[in-house]
């Protein structure tokens, strides 16, 4: 017979911290918990983004968008069916909540624009770009390398379709300025985007983000 568990038993914070601090140490846990990173869109990167850093001890993280649960979002997105209609940042504040109790959520659930971005990400260390639309793209990025330039930038291009997993990289634009993807897929020219490809990319951005607070940048 299947053991029940009662999922009401959650581990006291400071077991949770002395787990992580085994896999990577005290010196690099603490770097990880004291840390504020933002994503910006919380789609199937932004999603995938958060889940990585919730799972790897970051303290604090900065959920950022203004749309709602769709059952469209549910082939490559973090959340489940019984959300449909939720916004997102409820919607995955929720489901961070169940793998990572005691992190520390801050949501923002208003569109990200050249008027609002520098005031919501003000107290971020290291920014996620994870927009689907290339105009929201170019607007963050130029918005913050024009004056949020001391801030690490981690955005994402080019993900779609079935291509090779092995053509998703992490490219330094410049110095503190990451680019993963391919750089070269639309979703106008594939069928779109598919779970595998988007998390794929979404896991080289979470990396990129644990390897700036690691302080070894090169990707």
């Amino acid at each position: 017979m299947w053991e029940v568990v009662d999922l009401g038993c959650i581990p006291a914070k400071e077991e949770i911290q002395q787990a992580l601090e085994m896999r990577h140490g005290k010196q690099l846990q603490k770097k990880f918990s004291n840390a504020t990173v933002a994503i910006c869109g919380l789609g199937g990167l932004g999603s995938h983004i958060a889940f990585a850093l919730a799972r790897a001890g970051i303290g604090t993280l900065i959920l950022i968008d203004f749309d709602k649960v769709d059952i469209t979002n549910l082939h490559r997105q973090q959340y489940k069916a019984s959300q449909i209609g939720m916004p997102k940042t409820e919607a995955l504040t929720a489901n961070l909540k169940e793998i990572a109790p005691y992190i520390t959520i801050r949501t923002h659930t208003v569109r990200v624009t050249e008027e609002n971005f520098a005031t919501l990400l003000a107290d971020a260390d290291i920014i996620c770009e994870a927009f689907d639309g290339a105009e929201e793209k170019a607007m963050l990025v130029n918005g913050v390398l024009e004056k949020l330039n001391t801030k690490y930038l981690i955005a994402a291009s080019g993900m779609a379709g079935l291509g090779s997993a092995n053509q998703i990289k992490t490219r330094r634009i410049m110095k503190r300025f990451y680019v993963c993807g391919d750089g070269v897929s639309d979703v106008a020219d594939t069928i779109g985007l598919v779970a595998p490809r988007v998390m794929l990319c979404a896991a080289h951005q979470a990396q990129m983000v644990l390897r700036v607070l690691a302080e070894n940048e090169e990707p």
